[in-house]
């Protein structure tokens, strides 16, 4: 439910602020990326959650745009 949730406020956003999401997304992978090499990152499960939510963006992104 929760997803659900997530991807119908993806739905109801302009480009453009899909677009900036999407940029602050990568940002906040790459950094849990950086923590995780460094072995500072305590919950690594957030990486995949967080990869999700960038695959999940895209995609309202591309469904858009059709």
């Amino acid at each position: 439910m929760k997803i659900n949730k997530y991807v119908e406020s993806l739905k109801a956003k302009s480009v453009a602020e899909l677009n900036e999401e999407l940029v602050a997304a990568k940002k906040e992978l790459f950094n849990l990326r950086f923590q995780n090499a460094t072995n500072q990152l305590d919950n690594t499960s957030r990486i995949k959650e967080v990869r999700k939510n960038i695959a999940r963006i895209q995609t309202v992104i591309t469904e858009m745009s059709k």
